[in-house]
């Protein structure tokens, strides 16, 4: 992991807890490509709060889809008053990344206080391992089945899809992966006609869900479009907000705690969207350990586990999550929470 000098910024919050915030880079074990472009690092900003005997400390990814830098993520938590709390920071920073890695610091050092865990402070059960996939990045479909083939061992397989030639891609990875579940990502790629002549095809080929096959924006289409697998709501869903405009659209959506600002919202968004009939999937940007250790708590029982950020890192934090058979493991008190 690199830390970029000059980059960090910090000020003391009602004269005894500090706040500090880094730029931190971590390599990518490969290019990885989406429909919007590729990276071959993860930029994320690593918060921290002292109050000089125990530090917090969480992790959040800007989003260029959001509208979001590092530099103006940094400026919003630089913007917080001298003294708040977990409950009264819901209504200081709007969603998203800033609020999320505040969030989540906040609970780390609420537990580390209390001299419990996060799941105990916020009356969860124990959490065990949850089967996650992994992501193939978009490529040419050949690429994409040797992709598959090398982890073809996994249970689940995720494909980054979203441009009309995409079924040559799916047919590669089943060919890759004869065994796995998979399910398939479009980034928001698809118009309404790519989506009804692919679908009967995905189900061919045991696809098991379709996430945010069109823009989050320009979705209505979908109120009339029959649905043979369960589509997922990612970028038309932030936060508890976001279920209203949702309803007749989506089956299932995607709590991300970058979206949701934290894992305060992320656990209320969890509730209120499985009392209104939704499943929940339950994902990450590319970030470290650090990053995916509270999506765990959320992820407890979803449709679907996407947190494989750190398997497609080089590089990844101390005390990092362990990932095996089972799936992706709770964090240690060491690592977060």
């Amino acid at each position: 992991m690199d830390a970029s000098g000059g980059d960090i910024w910090s000020k003391k919050k009602g004269g005894s807890v500090e706040i500090s915030v880094a730029r931190d880079v971590f390599r990518l074990a490969q290019v990885f490509t989406i429909s919007r472009g590729s990276r071959s690092e993860a930029q994320v900003l690593t918060v921290r709060i002292s109050d000089g005997d125990v530090t917090g400390w969480g992790e959040c990814v800007p989003y260029a889809r959001y509208e979001e830098t590092l530099d103006s993520v940094t400026a919003q938590i630089e913007s917080l008053p001298a003294r708040f709390n977990r409950t009264e920071l819901q209504g200081l920073l709007p969603a998203g990344a800033a609020r999320n890695a505040v969030d989540c610091a906040l609970w780390d050092i609420e537990a580390k206080r209390a001299g419990k865990r996060v799941w105990e402070l916020a009356g969860l059960p124990a959490p065990t391992p949850e089967i996650t996939a992994y992501t193939l990045s978009l490529d040419t479909p050949e690429k994409m089945r040797e992709q598959a083939a090398r982890n073809a061992h996994r249970p689940l397989l995720k494909i980054k899809l979203g441009t009309p030639d995409d079924m040559p891609r799916v047919e590669a990875v089943r060919a890759g992966a004869p065994d796995a579940r998979i399910i398939v990502d479009a980034n928001e790629g698809w118009s309404a006609d790519v989506y009804a002549d692919l679908a009967p095809h995905l189900v061919r080929l045991g696809v098991s869900l379709v996430e945010q096959p069109l823009p989050a924006g320009d979705d209505e289409a979908l109120r009339g479009i029959e649905r043979p697998l369960p589509v997922c709501a990612d970028e038309a869903c932030h936060d508890r907000d976001s279920l209203p405009g949702l309803k007749g659209k989506y089956d299932v959506i995607n709590i991300k705690l970058d979206k949701t600002g934290g894992l305060t919202e992320a656990l209320a968004l969890r509730e209120a969207a499985l009392a209104q009939g939704y499943k929940v999937m339950v994902g990450c940007m590319v970030g470290s350990s650090l990053a995916m250790a509270p999506a765990v708590l959320v992820a407890q029982g979803a449709m679907v586990t996407d947190l494989d950020g750190p398997l497609l890192l080089a590089e990844d934090r101390e005390n990092a999550l362990t990932f095996d058979e089972a799936g992706v493991h709770p964090p240690t008190a060491d690592l977060w929470g």
